[in-house]
């Protein structure tokens, strides 16, 4: 099919962006593309091996209805307003519309200086690319929302971060990169006009049903809040931390974008701080549903010249059930419960607190749990506890529980298996990775993709074990 594109935000929107092109990279060449989406989208694989360099994917040419441009927006860093930020790194190439009249951006990362570049200098490194790559595409094969990664580029620019590194580009796919700072940029500049029309833009273009509607604005908050809250709900049962929720991080549809210094929990450490520039713990795993609220505190306060504080407030004041009832929902499903008694909660905080006290491993003690045999007693999760007699305890407790349910065990351990993921990207394992790409080999790469694109199949090998030592003492910034 021919790819179309079209310019929505460069002709609704006048004043919200910087028209340019992309920077291209010295001796730029394509070194990974995701072909399972670029089926879906329709791209002819014939795009993936240009004549020379890199294409489009290296900014190097268009395609037909392109017309590329750098989105400016503002927000709050570490809870401190830092003004005008934008696309420092990274331009719209374009919008395209898929058949069912559904839209894409086709945004480039790394790709150059921009007018909102401030002391940065535009680019992006492999390293960097290359997480983001394997986290988005992990988290979209566990069902949450996220940006999707195309294409990664790779180079012979030298960019200089805490060492010389490579200089790279990743073209970012998602439905919209329109974030709560850009509606904090017109706030704070006091053109709540403008406000008001990057609000009908949302509106119109992506809650459509809601334009006639006589509460069209409370309403579409309310689903902004509600998307927010899921997500949040998604991130804490998987173990997800994202590591820099700044305003200008969170995304108006729900969406997980600008991975940096992100973590998957090893331990179950609830205060767990994967970014290591983070050094109050503001973005904590934890604390993340908090700052989610925090952050759609800040967007109410831009809606507030046309809609009232009661009407305001009394949308956020949905946040929390949203939160409970999602995350009870998906931490029911883990434990294997699919009846709600008063008690599951008890049992889900005591399980949380032998596992914060032995160190379990998040993400295998809940897929052995997975194995749970209702009459009995034996489990192999017992082997990765210290205190054998507080796991008893327990487990018998939980067993007790299941026999609640009026479901055969094989039926449950499906269900279970299939919402507990066997794989998550741990830090180490895109670490190898990257390793070996940076020396021009993709073949872990290509494997770890294939991998995290079948989460919740069964295995049995370092994708699934506990990592290494030194896996654990990985240290991820906001460096990139």
């Amino acid at each position: 099919m021919t790819l179309s594109f079209i310019t929505r935000w460069r002709d609704e929107l006048p004043g919200f962006y910087t028209a340019l092109s992309p920077t291209p990279l010295s001796n730029a060449r394509l070194l990974w593309h995701n072909d399972p989406l670029a089926k879906t989208m329709g791209i002819d694989p014939a795009l993936f091996t240009p004549n020379e360099g890199a294409g489009v994917w290296g900014g190097e040419t268009l395609l037909p209805g392109m017309s590329p441009l750098s989105q400016v927006y503002s927000g709050h860093q570490f809870g401190v307003w830092a003004g005008q930020l934008g696309d420092g790194r990274g331009i719209l190439l374009g919008e395209q519309r898929l058949p069912d009249g559904t839209t894409l951006d086709w945004h480039l990362k790394g790709a150059g200086l921009t007018p909102y570049s401030r002391m940065g200098d535009g680019r992006a490194v492999l390293r960097s690319t290359i997480r983001e790559s394997l986290a988005s595409e992990a988290m979209h094969h566990l069902g949450i929302a996220t940006t999707r990664a195309l294409s990664i580029v790779t180079s012979d620019t030298p960019v200089y971060r805490e060492s010389v590194e490579q200089g790279a580009m990743m073209m970012r796919i998602a439905q919209s990169h329109i974030r709560f700072g850009h509606f904090e940029h017109f706030y704070y500049r006091r053109e709540p006009e403008k406000v008001r029309q990057l609000a009908d833009f949302v509106i119109r273009h992506y809650w459509p049903h809601l334009q006639d509607d006589a509460n069209k604005y409370e309403v579409w908050f309310r689903d902004v809040i509600a998307r927010t809250a899921a997500l949040m709900a998604r991130w804490q049962a998987v173990g997800f931390a994202h590591g820099v929720m700044n305003t200008d991080n969170m995304s108006i549809l729900g969406l997980t974008i600008d991975y940096g210094p992100y973590g998957f929990l090893d331990d179950y450490q609830p205060g767990f701080i994967c970014n290591h520039s983070d050094y109050q713990g503001r973005y904590s795993f934890d604390n993340q549903p908090t700052i989610a609220l925090w952050n759609l505190q800040r967007l109410a306060q831009t809606l507030s010249p046309f809609m009232s504080a009661d009407v305001l407030n009394a949308a956020l004041d949905s946040y929390q059930p949203v939160l409970l009832s999602e995350y009870g929902i998906l931490m029911r499903q883990k434990l294997g419960f699919f009846s709600q008694q008063k008690d599951d909660n008890v049992l889900l905080s005591e399980l949380f607190a032998l596992m914060e006290r032995e160190g379990s491993d998040y993400t295998r003690t809940f897929r052995m749990l997975s194995h749970t045999e209702q009459m009995s007693a034996s489990s192999a999760l017992r082997d990765e506890f210290i205190d054998r007699e507080a796991f008893d305890s327990w487990f018998s407790r939980y067993r007790a529980r299941l026999a609640q349910e009026t479901i055969a065990d094989a039926q449950r351990q499906q269900q279970m298996q299939n919402v507990n993921p066997a794989v998550v990207l741990r830090n180490w394992l895109a670490q190898r990775a990257i390793e070996q790409a940076e020396q021009g080999n993709t073949e872990e790469l290509e494997r770890l993709h294939a991998v995290l694109r079948e989460p919740y199949a069964e295995r049995n090998d370092d994708y699934s074990r506990r990592p290494p030592d030194w896996g654990k003492r990985l240290e991820v910034s906001c460096s990139s």
